[in-house]
């Protein structure tokens, strides 16, 4: 018994020191491992010591750390590649850039100016060339040019300009009910005004029997001789076969005081868009802006339709000085806001001529020229130019007061007035007729303007339904007064 307790005692001292050994081990793994633990965190967090190459910046992450099976390695371009990279961004706009020059072109021929159209064109430059090295630039000029020769000379529905209509209006009435609310001045706009209604009708049906707008510009222009002398001459205008060119003109558009509250605009103003449009006062003092007279409602309808106006032609708009400029009263140099009046003014004038519309003499005073003495032209017109002319700027066109021409003869004009108005720049004299009339002399142009209100489609039907409406009844607004007068 003795001997073998003996031998069994080392044996179990010896377990007892392997047992130590295994568990300091084990102590030392743990803390190797916690240590590399801790490394690895550290690793992981976000530089916030101003590095710009860390995770945290990538977006989708949280706090900052990518799981690693979620990070892409970043590629890394050659030089060589980042300029083929950017030679085929390059390539790829150009390419954009011409279809945008087509669809810019292709709104000019549809006011049929394909010339325009084409010249655009030709101007394009690329580092590869010019418009020859795209075929599809060389495809719309083509285009452009096969449309062109199908176009006919007025249209083959006039022989010469001098056939042309010139239709005129006056301020357009924008609510019904104040224009002809029985007052004294109902007759008068009765008589003499358009509403707004009617002129919508007109140019619906003008549009639908193939007129079409031109400047008085384009139909005759000063023209130079190999002497040096010059000419008006007539001019030659291709549209296609059924189109009937027509000048349109509005008189007195001023604004006057006698028409406050009677359903008219007030004044004309550039809109946000930085187009021409009007106000109007309503009934209890507030100021609304829209489109009240004849220049917003035919901007939009030709933007609706762009083919009813030749190379962006509008209207002239006739202007007298009495009671100032496009409803400011720039007359007045003792108004509070006249200094802004007439700043206003060159604004608008100038969203007016940018919008395809000319301006034109009305004479200062309104008065008639014809029965009016010389010195009296003089001086009306002198004021005119001084008050309105310094506002607008040049014009070469002067429209008749009541349509009364300055002279009774039908062949060359001869007297002082003409004379002294040709020395201050005017070349195209309007009066009114019941029909088509004009003259093209070497030193100016003479054509007549046709009324297109209440007396000529209530008293005088027949001359407006020979050529420019089938039926009256169809444009005559429902709201006018019948023949009072």
């Amino acid at each position: 018994m003795n001997d073998k307790n003996y031998q069994k005692r080392p044996k179990r001292k010896k377990s007892k020191k392997l047992i130590w050994i295994i568990l300091l081990e084990l102590v030392v793994v743990l803390a190797l491992f916690g240590a590399y633990q801790l490394f690895v965190q550290k690793d992981k967090k976000p530089n916030n010591e101003g590095s710009s190459n860390t995770q945290g910046d990538i977006p989708g992450t949280k706090d900052g750390v990518v799981p690693d099976e979620e990070v892409d390695e970043v590629e890394v371009l050659t030089p060589e590649e980042i300029e083929a990279a950017n030679e085929q961004e390059r390539l790829k706009k150009a390419e954009q850039d011409r279809k945008d020059l087509i669809v810019k072109a292709d709104k000019l021929i549809l006011n049929y100016d394909y010339d325009k159209a084409v010249e655009l064109i030709k101007g394009f430059e690329s580092p590869e060339g010019g418009y020859e090295a795209y075929p599809v630039l060389v495809a719309a000029i083509a285009r452009y040019e096969a449309q062109k020769s199908a176009l006919v000379l007025y249209g083959g529905s006039y022989t010469s300009v001098t056939q042309f209509s010139h239709i005129f209006f006056h301020s357009l009435v924008a609510d019904n009910s104040k224009a002809f609310d029985g007052d004294e001045d109902e007759n008068g706009y009765n008589m003499y005004m358009t509403t707004a209604t009617e002129f919508v009708n007109m140019m619906q049906e003008m549009y639908e029997d193939g007129y079409i707008l031109v400047s008085i510009h384009d139909i005759a222009k000063q023209e130079t001789l190999e002497d040096g002398s010059t000419v008006f001459a007539e001019q030659e205008i291709y549209l296609p076969e059924g189109k009937k060119p027509f000048v349109l003109s509005q008189d007195d558009v001023n604004y006057y005081d006698y028409m406050t509250g009677d359903g008219f605009a007030s004044r004309m103003v550039v809109g946000e868009d930085g187009k021409p449009t009007t106000e109007m006062i309503l009934e209890d003092g507030s100021v609304v802006t829209g489109p009240y007279d004849m220049v917003p409602i035919l901007d939009a309808f030709i933007e609706e339709h762009p083919d009813f106006s030749y190379k962006g032609a509008k209207g002239i708009l006739a202007l007298t000085g009495y009671e100032g400029t496009l409803g400011y009263r720039t007359n007045d140099p003792e108004s509070p806001t006249y200094e802004e009046d007439k700043e206003t003014v060159k604004k608008v004038v100038e969203a007016l001529k940018k919008d395809g519309w000319e301006l034109a003499s009305h004479s200062w005073g309104h008065r008639n020229m014809q029965e009016k003495s010389y010195e009296f032209i003089k001086t009306d017109t002198n004021r005119w130019f001084e008050e309105v002319g310094s506002l607008i700027g040049p014009t070469d066109i002067i429209i008749f007061p009541y349509g009364v021409d300055i002279e009774t003869t039908m062949g060359l004009y001869s007297g002082d007035k003409y004379k002294f108005l040709k020395e201050k720049g005017f070349n195209y004299f309007c009066g009114v007729d019941s029909k088509p009339w004009m003259h093209i002399k070497n030193d100016y142009v003479r054509m007549t303007r046709r009324p297109l209100d209440g007396q000529a489609m209530l008293q005088f039907p027949e001359r407006l339904t020979t050529d420019l409406f089938s039926d009256l009844n169809t444009i005559i607004d429902p709201d006018r007064p019948e023949r009072g007068w």
